[in-house]
């Protein structure tokens, strides 16, 4: 349910071009539903092009459901590590669409270990999809974002919270996670000049996906809010055509409220409860 703000938002996404990674299920997915019914063209850019033995959902998948929604799609099965396929990506956009307005950064690795059982491998690993999957998404986007007349960079990650309690549980995720913000706080004031918003976005509680599900402990499920909840908050900053919030590290929850969304319990994944889990690096 799109609430009150965006039906009195006259930016239309209308032949607006967003680009998002690891959408084929989960929180990227419901972006691009959520583009795609405000009419935009959306580049679901995902690993899963065949259909996965536990997990709904593949980049074919998606698209069928953008075009039903109104909006124009375009899947291309994409491993953000792969700096040649990350570029081949971002010009099969322009080709098909003309140009690229909004990077969203969600592809992420999780792994909640502390340093000492983490095998170097596996942190190569989620930094190559998180921090260096990022970088390199974002540098391939920023010829074409320099095109667009309301640019965004929309990364998926926290607040740097260097609180004691969240620096010492899991390093090595930490350190991939921080450094998406770290990075897209400095695109921020580097891209400033060109005119295109760079910030974070991270959600005020456990959203239900399947990181949650398969990865965390699927009890947290009824403890979560759903995925629908991060995608108005990305449409409330694609929709806005300053600088306003470059350089902020936004919670999904306060940027809906700032719109004037009051009505949280629409977004529940377990109407029944009402015991939701804080996400990581949130104290407040």
């Amino acid at each position: 349910m799109l609430q009150s703000f965006h039906r009195t938002n006259t930016l239309s996404l209308s032949n607006q071009t967003i680009f998002i990674t690891g959408s084929s299920r989960g929180i990227g997915r419901e972006m691009a539903l959520t583009c795609a019914k405000q009419g935009a063209n959306v580049v679901i850019a995902a690993k899963s092009s065949d259909p996965h033995p536990k997990l709904p959902g593949t980049i074919h998948t998606v698209a069928a459901e953008v075009e039903a929604l109104g909006g124009k799609a375009l899947a291309l099965q994409l491993d953000v590590r792969n700096e040649d396929k990350v570029q081949a990506a971002m010009e099969q956009t322009v080709e098909a669409f003309g140009g690229i307005d909004v990077l969203i950064n969600n592809a992420s690795a999780i792994a909640l270990t502390p340093l000492q059982d983490t095998d170097v491998k596996k942190f190569d690993l989620i930094h190559s999809i998180n921090t260096r999957g990022t970088l390199v998404c974002s540098k391939a986007a920023i010829p074409y974002l320099k095109n667009s007349q309301n640019a965004h960079i929309i990364t998926l990650s926290p607040p740097m919270n260097m609180a004691k309690h969240w620096l010492k549980p899991f390093i090595p995720y930490t350190l991939s996670k921080y450094g998406m913000t770290l990075l897209t706080l400095g695109l921020a004031e580097e891209l400033r000049v060109d005119g295109i918003s760079a910030s974070t976005l991270w959600p005020q509680t456990a959203i239900a996906t399947a990181a949650v599900q398969y990865a965390l402990d699927a009890n947290l499920m009824k403890k979560s809010r759903t995925p629908l909840i991060m995608a108005e908050a990305a449409l409330a900053i694609i929709q806005t055509d300053d600088l306003s919030y470059s350089g902020q590290t936004l919670i999904d929850e306060s940027v809906l409220r700032s719109k004037g969304v009051t009505d949280f319990d629409v977004y529940l994944f377990d109407p029944a409860s009402k015991e939701l889990m804080r996400d990581l690096y949130l104290d407040q």
